[in-house]
């Protein structure tokens, strides 16, 4: 089976707390969430309030590459 070129795409939704300088987290690095959307549909890059166990709270997720 080859690759199928439908409208699903998995995406990578990056917390937007690593922009934060000297934020006192519980852990060092970057907190990720994957995902899907529908290219057609969505044509432009998501933005979700998730839960971040860094900030220990909901923050925005912003999608990358």
């Amino acid at each position: 089976m080859g690759k199928s070129k439908g409208a699903r795409i998995i995406i990578t939704l990056e917390c937007s707390c690593r922009n934060i300088p000297n934020l006192d987290k519980r852990r060092s690095g970057i907190f990720r969430y994957t995902s899907t959307k529908n290219r057609r549909n969505t044509p432009n890059r998501m933005e979700l309030k998730k839960y971040c166990r860094q900030c220990n709270g909901h923050t925005t997720f912003k999608e990358i590459k």
